[in-house]
């Protein structure tokens, strides 16, 4: 039995522990080792979620490099890992995002100030900054790579911890004089929001395991559970099913976030570090749409089939309500906050399209959102460190003293707005017309949010880069290289990924495929079939 799986998950869970475990202290050579410790840890984690993806068959099983470690017997519990492409595909950017984050987070957790013996307060924060980005990854993947439903759960909900206190306790210093009081309530409003979504999802899993075991299947183990269901041994009654289904995904809504259950992920990435708010809306939030698609659709056909056009038509508004508010906004992060709702309720609308182009457009979509908006706001983290405020009011003229600075926050504008030729416009294009084949008047107001998303996203990049030099701006330096370091493989992933898709589309296919099938449901047939011909001719 392979343990790639396993030693992909543990390194930075691993990482974590030394991390947190190095000797405190208020040296620069003390914290530059904890950094190192940590960027190390990353560094390897991607090499082995590469290794995954790589050694991934498309055409093969439908989950590959399985492994099963026996954990509670008495209730079918098994520490269960299993790939498929759209496991490899996430958990492959989680890998990417992560040593990233660290090295655009670097002195985001340096002391600022000396106490009065003129040594520095708080000396484990560094250690416990780093330990934590490094936690959320290892629970992450975990949940990518979970064939057993009881330990998906258990990761899906541990991981808010740590993201708790990254947003609570380590939060963005140009958050002004009441900053300490906003991120606490961003913090505490994140972890009730996402403990009540989990509350209600601990629910439907007792549910789903009181019923199965009733027929028969005392198990948690999600291809036993979905190849059971698909073939008919194991039957849900429909109200049942319905209730269930309901239970995972008001979870998975909330985490994802879909609108009305979006309110918490403002505050919090307001309130963030640039690298924590990267973590939540590319990393964190991945997993409830992820889940959507391999639980909901897996365990409960019937009844996603009957809430498609529901949740459809709350993802549309979420589409446009995220846009219109992301245009009025005059803080830089809670615009991006607010893109990023738009955002998701495009993959949301591709998962429920139900159909292959969506959901093929939707887990692209997982991916290229995480890309260019982990440029865009670590760029924009990048300007407010050097002036110290968030406000658009504030900044103007970057450009003409920071061009690069000024060049890649315009790509990631650009990303946003899904321009042909970046990586969010094929996913964007993808998910359209996988709609519009079973829901024309859905997928028509849709495009409405990519007119929207031209006028926040190139609205902000004028109001920040472009007209007179601000007194505040006069001096604000470019890009360090550690900074272009950490922007460069994003901007060239996402020229990348917008020319030459092929890669991961030849991955998420095959799965995504499977999960058409196990809600048996194909794609429509084209309103104006091509015409039979002879010869080459059309008669």
């Amino acid at each position: 039995m392979s343990v790639l799986l396993t030693a992909t998950c543990a390194v930075p869970a691993v990482g974590a522990v030394l991390t947190a475990a190095l000797p405190a202290g208020s040296s620069e050579s003390r914290r530059r080792t904890t950094k190192a410790v940590a960027l190390g840890a990353s560094a390897v984690t991607l090499v082995l979620a590469a290794v995954v993806a790589a050694r991934f068959d498309p055409h093969g099983a439908r989950f590959q490099l399985n492994e099963s470690y026996s954990w509670i017997r008495s209730f079918g519990i098994t520490f269960s890992l299993g790939v498929d492409g759209i496991g490899a595909v996430l958990a492959l950017l989680t890998a990417v995002l992560v040593p990233l984050v660290i090295l655009a987070s670097w002195h985001d957790a340096d002391p600022a100030l000396a106490g009065p013996d003129g040594t520095f307060e708080n000396k484990r924060r560094t250690q416990a900054f780093f330990a934590l980005i490094l936690a959320v990854e290892a629970m992450v993947v975990v949940s990518f790579y979970a064939t057993d439903v009881f330990v998906f759960y258990v990761f899906f909900e541990a991981m808010l911890i740590p993201m708790y206190f990254l947003i609570g306790g380590f939060g963005d210093r140009a958050g002004g004089p009441e900053s300490a009081r906003q991120r606490s309530y961003a913090a505490v409003k994140f972890l009730l929001y996402n403990l009540l979504g989990g509350l209600v999802m601990l629910a439907a899993v007792i549910g789903l395991y009181v019923t199965a075991q009733d027929q028969g299947f005392g198990t948690f183990d999600l291809p036993t559970l979905t190849s059971a269901i698909a073939d008919g041994r194991l039957q849900l009654t429909g109200t049942a099913e319905k209730a269930l289904f309901l239970g995972f995904f008001f979870a998975f809504a909330v985490k994802a976030p879909l609108w009305p259950l979006h309110t918490w992920l403002p505050n919090a990435m307001g309130e963030s570090t640039a690298g924590t708010a990267v973590l939540i809306t590319a990393v964190v939030d991945k997993v409830g749409t992820f889940a959507m698609l391999r639980f909901c659709l897996g365990l409960f056909p019937n009844a996603s089939k009957t809430f498609a056009p529901a949740i459809l038509v709350l993802a549309l508004i979420g589409i446009v309500y995220g846009a219109l508010l992301a245009i009025g906004q005059k803080d830089i992060k809670r615009l991006v906050a607010y893109a990023s709702i738009s955002h998701f309720g495009f993959i949301i609308m591709g998962v429920f399209a139900l159909t292959s182009q969506g959901q093929s457009g939707a887990t692209l979509y997982m991916v290229n959102h995480g890309l260019s908006t982990a440029a865009w706001m670590l760029v924009a983290g990048f300007l407010i460190s050097r002036r110290g405020s968030r406000l658009i009011a504030d900044y103007g003229g970057v450009q003409k003293v920071a061009p690069v600075l000024a060049g890649t926050f315009l790509i990631g504008s650009l990303a946003t707005l899904s321009l042909p030729g970046l990586a969010p416009f094929v996913s964007e294009f993808l998910v359209l017309v996988g709609t519009f084949t079973r829901y024309p008047a859905i997928g028509i107001v849709a495009t409405f949010g990519i007119v929207l998303a031209a006028l926040y996203a190139l609205l902000l990049y004028q109001r920040t880069m472009t007209g007179p030099v601000k007194d505040g701006v006069r001096t604000m330096p470019d890009l360090k290289a550690r900074e272009l370091a950490v922007v460069g493989p994003l901007v060239a992933l996402t020229i990348l990924l917008g020319v030459y898709p092929k890669p991961l589309t030849d991955l998420v296919n095959p799965s995504v495929n499977a999960t058409l099938s196990q809600v048996h449901q194909t794609d429509p047939a084209p309103a104006h079939p091509v015409a039979a011909t002879s010869g080459g001719e059309q008669k």
